[in-house]
């Protein structure tokens, strides 16, 4: 299959081969891409299977919709992921064989200026994943307070200046709203050294957009679903970026849910659903991230679903 040049460019799938072939797929089997993005993942994925062979891509970007394949195996679902258990419901779909899930922003996300996602670009200041959505970035610098603010660039961005940074952000607010990136930058800025600014402020606009698209909660539901989801044999394939997502997703993996409290049988065996496919996570060579440097801080991480009974047995 032919990519165009803006496929190419909206989004440049990390850890391509690693991930797909982490799914174990089989070529009639049904399977599920999360985060359809650019479609590079669910290309590779529709080009491995075989006629009975199901794909369901789920985005909640309408960017998204423009990348979608034409392909009879191919359904295309415009929502955010964590509504995951109602959409395969919907199509009649009971299990799958294998989730995938590339938690990075498309980089058409961080190129697109008017999106509001990158200090790169001056533009409204918004980071809404899902255009129909309320809430901007504009709207949480402007009204939330002073510390609910400090905590959520210390729990997101996990900047050891939030409370100062809360506190420039509400005098200045108090003189004039914030509305564009521009506006926000002059605020900020000075709080960062040069050496460090780039570094420092990608973390304050990765704070403000997991807090926007409700990210840690949305990305809590879907595991969740997917731990449901899957069939006994199903693989969960996951590529994180921060070390938040990656906790989660390391969490659900090793104890069967994301805070990671491990429940253990009567023998002290460790009750989860999953078995580690890679011990050790997965990142890119070298090469890759040469090739596409946003894959640098991509973390991969391969669980497969237990047979319910392989749970249970030593209880019993």
């Amino acid at each position: 299959m032919k990519e165009t040049q803006e496929e190419l460019t909206y989004h440049v799938p990390v850890l391509l081969k690693e991930s797909v072939d982490g799914m174990n797929i089989c070529p009639n089997g049904t399977y599920v891409d999360v985060t359809f993005g650019g479609g590079g993942h669910s290309r590779e994925i529709l080009s491995r299977l075989e006629k009975d062979g199901r794909l369901l891509g789920f985005d909640q970007d309408e960017d998204a919709e423009r990348n979608i394949v034409d392909d009879p195996r191919f359904i295309f679902v415009r929502s955010n992921f964590r509504y995951l258990h109602n959409f395969l419901r919907y199509h009649d779909i009971e299990k799958v064989d294998a989730i995938l899930a590339d938690l990075g922003v498309s980089s058409h996300h961080f190129d697109d200026s008017e999106r509001g996602f990158s200090f790169r670009f001056d533009g409204a200041l918004d980071m809404r994943m899902n255009k129909r959505a309320g809430m901007t970035a504009a709207d949480v610098v402007n009204t939330y307070d002073e510390e609910r603010l400090a905590n959520l660039f210390y729990l997101y961005g996990e900047l050891k200046n939030s409370r100062k940074l809360a506190a420039v952000i509400a005098k200045a607010r108090s003189v004039q709203k914030i509305t564009t990136i521009g506006e926000f930058l002059e605020i900020i800025k000075p709080l960062f050294g040069r050496e460090r600014e780039k570094k420092e402020l990608a973390k304050v606009f990765q704070a403000l957009r997991i807090e926007v698209n409700q990210e840690m909660e949305a990305l809590k539901e879907m595991l969740y679903a997917a731990t449901e989801a899957l069939k006994p044999g199903g693989r969960l394939v996951v590529i994180t970026y921060h070390s938040l997502e990656d906790r989660m997703v390391k969490n659900i993996m090793k104890t069967g849910n994301v805070e990671g409290k491990m429940e253990k049988d009567f023998f002290g065996n460790v009750q989860t659903p999953f078995r580690l496919i890679n011990n050790k996570v997965i990142v890119p060579d070298e090469a890759e991230i040469e090739r596409n440097p946003r894959s640098r801080s991509a973390k991969l991480r391969i669980a497969e679903k237990v047979e319910e009974a392989e749970v249970d047995k030593a209880v019993k």
